[in-house]
């Protein structure tokens, strides 16, 4: 397959990798034919390159077009800001790597433009996107939808293949019909159906999957997917440690010296205390991260990721260990710190400034985190696809196995990590299923496609149809969805609702009501908003964010965590 590549990218691949692992063996012919392909293939098998080199490839070997509209040929979609950049970085290799190679051989070579487009971008940024689109395009699914909603979509015109990544972590929630919304709304906006390429890791059947991300053509005919599977299972060491001697005593309630606490003489008085599993496992996962180059430790939430962080750098203290740099031996990491703090503990950790990272989800998918040679779940991931998406963080490289440990925190909790690790080694992946006919996320895509143009309700109800999540819908429920977009509603309750389009029932003709087209734009999306405030430090910069209770019972002088480190609140302002 590699002699179908052009010499400069050939000669860049062949110095830099023995052979082109299962996933690329088999994906490359798939995506260089132009069809819809689906490659599922464990952490740490190249998948993202099976996806990009074929596509860099005609970029370097083709003259950029002169209609900025069309520049833009490869748009890649990320569920994660995180990994939108992650990728970003890593691309950089294969294209400067064929950049040099064509230098060496005398070849022409055209240096791809690479952007990035996400939340977190600022609007100089996207303005500078628009008067110069770039030739790859990493964004999310929220920003492609903006961009479709915006004028921003004359910049998608020349888009001839779709790269969604870790499709696994949209296929299944609202999001990813929001998504799958947004894709045939694109394939409307380009000049030609683009080709669609998803990669997962954990997914099962591949044909649910493969349906989701093709569509339909037409009524129950769907558009033909490719399936790659080179799910070969990764190598797993995995072990359930169960840090005390009888988990029944948990919650027990404390007698003697092990039931005094320091503080008030209130304290006296309050609950007793109780027997906790945490004494045991904070300085087992310590001794692990001492005994490992590089660890990331899962937490299910963020305050326990906050708690953990804080008390294994305190243990750290106590024991008189070196802590590095920048005074931690570990890090949390979570959503709700800024990107440039996310960055730059990231970098911390490949590096080897830190040790160890504690982090919720936002480490979960394919973020390239270097050499992390041990994972540790706290709790039970809960989902065997998730323990294997998190477990496979360590030894991301080729061949290379998978080390974790699992702490379970309670009985039942060591029964469902049992079970959970039983069914990882074997491969036995819960099965997939998409959504079928989340009204709210049509609504929400219907006004914003009739706040651009003026749409007809035939091929509005085609396009939507074409979507595999909606491929089921009646022609009763698409009315009923209209009727209530236009006001008509079943009962004076909704009375106070205002309609956010106008629907010509004579002509067929829907159009959007004044402002429908910046409600759509500020409330598009189905990440709910909750309610956070952000933590900016005197000179303005962005530590992170805090959620609306924490705020409001929290007043000036008091102190937080956020990101392992403690804050001094100085000012509270709404």
């Amino acid at each position: 397959m590699l002699d179908r590549f052009s010499p400069a990218v050939r000669a860049w691949f062949s110095t830099t990798f023995a052979e082109p692992t299962a996933p690329q063996t088999l994906g490359w012919p798939a995506i260089a034919g132009g069809g819809h392909t689906l490659v599922c293939a464990p952490t740490g098998t190249g998948k993202t390159l099976t996806a990009f080199l074929w596509g860099i490839d005609q970029l370097v070997t083709a003259p950029a077009p002169p209609d900025k509209a069309r520049r833009t040929r490869i748009l890649y979609i990320s569920p994660l800001r995180a990994l939108a950049f992650d990728v970003e970085k890593n691309l950089r290799a294969p294209i400067q790597g064929s950049r040099l190679a064509a230098e060496r051989l005398g070849l022409p070579f055209t240096e791809p433009v690479v952007g990035v487009r996400t939340g977190d971008t600022p609007a100089r940024e996207r303005q500078s996107l628009l008067r110069h689109p770039p030739d790859l395009l990493i964004t999310t699914p929220e920003s492609l939808y903006l961009m479709l909603t915006s004028n921003a979509r004359e910049t998608l015109v020349g888009v001839e293949a779709v790269i969604v990544d870790e499709i696994h972590a949209l296929a299944t929630t609202k999001r990813g019909a929001h998504l799958a919304l947004s894709l045939e709304r694109l394939e409307r906006v380009c000049a030609r159906p683009p080709q669609r390429i998803a990669l997962s890791a954990t997914q099962r059947p591949l044909e649910e999957v493969a349906r989701f991300l093709g569509g339909f053509e037409a009524p129950g005919t769907p558009r033909a997917v490719t399936i790659v599977d080179a799910g070969v299972r990764k190598p797993l060491l995995v072990d359930v440690v169960v840090p005390v001697e009888d988990m029944g005593e948990l919650g027990r309630p404390l007698t003697g010296e092990d039931a005094i606490r320091s503080g008030p003489a209130t304290m006296a008085l309050a609950a007793p205390v109780r027997k906790s599993i945490w004494p045991s496992i904070y300085p087992r996962i310590l001794a692990q991260i001492l005994a490992h180059r590089s660890t990331i430790v899962f937490c299910n939430g963020r305050r326990a990721t906050e708690r953990l962080a804080a008390r294994l750098n305190e243990l750290a203290s106590e024991e008189g260990l070196e802590a590095g740099a920048t005074g931690d031996l570990v890090k949390a990491h979570h959503g709700s710190l800024a990107r440039e703090q996310r960055l730059v503990i990231e970098d911390e950790l490949k590096r080897g400034v830190l040790r160890g990272l504690v982090a919720t989800s936002t480490l979960e998918l394919g973020i390239d985190m270097g050499a992390v040679d041990l994972v540790i779940q706290v709790e039970s991931p809960g989902a065997v696809s998730r323990g294997l998406q998190r477990i496979g963080r360590a030894g991301h490289s080729v061949g290379e196995p998978s080390k974790g440990t699992i702490y379970p925190k309670h009985r039942g909790d060591l029964l469902e990590a049992a079970v959970v690790t039983q069914r990882m080694r074997a491969g036995l992946i819960e099965s997939t299923r998409y959504l079928r006919n989340p009204l709210d996320v049509l609504a929400q895509h219907i006004v914003a496609m009739s706040a651009m143009d003026e749409c007809d309700v035939g091929e509005l109800t085609a396009l939507v149809r074409r979507c595999a999540s909606f491929a089921e819908l009646t022609d009763d429920v698409l009315v009923n969805v209209l009727d209530l977009l236009a006001g008509r509603y079943p009962s004076e309750e909704f009375s106070e609702l205002r309609p956010r389009i106008v629907w010509d029932r004579v002509a067929g003709k829907i159009r959007a009501r004044d402002g429908s087209r910046r409600l759509a734009v500020t409330s598009g999306g189905t990440i709910p908003d909750r309610g956070l405030f952000g933590v900016f430090l005197p000179d303005g910069t962005r530590v992170g964010e805090l959620d609306e209770e924490m705020v409001y019972e929290s007043r000036p002088g008091e102190t937080f965590l956020l990101g392992a480190s403690t804050w001094r609140i100085e000012d509270i302002t709404f």
